[in-house]
């Protein structure tokens, strides 16, 4: 959950396949999540201002994989 300035906008990235996990990582006050392959590359990523983070929550594995309807509704900043 991101302040967008007067509202919140909640972005979810998800590991949309088999074998692919996601990474949090925090660096210089920018938090980076990143789904990566079983090699570590990126698919997709999505960097947030640790300033304006106000709730960041990580699920654990789903052995079933991702539910029905999830997305990544993450923007690249």
């Amino acid at each position: 959950m991101i302040d967008a300035g007067g509202t919140t906008r909640t972005y979810e990235v998800v590991a949309t396949r088999a074998g692919r996990r996601v990474e949090v990582v925090t660096r210089r006050g920018v938090v980076e999540v990143v789904e990566v392959t079983r090699t570590g590359t990126p698919v997709r990523t999505a960097r947030f201002m640790a300033s304006r983070i106000l709730a960041l929550v990580e699920h654990p594995v789903n052995a079933r994989g991702p539910r029905a309807g999830e997305i990544d509704e993450a923007d690249e900043e």
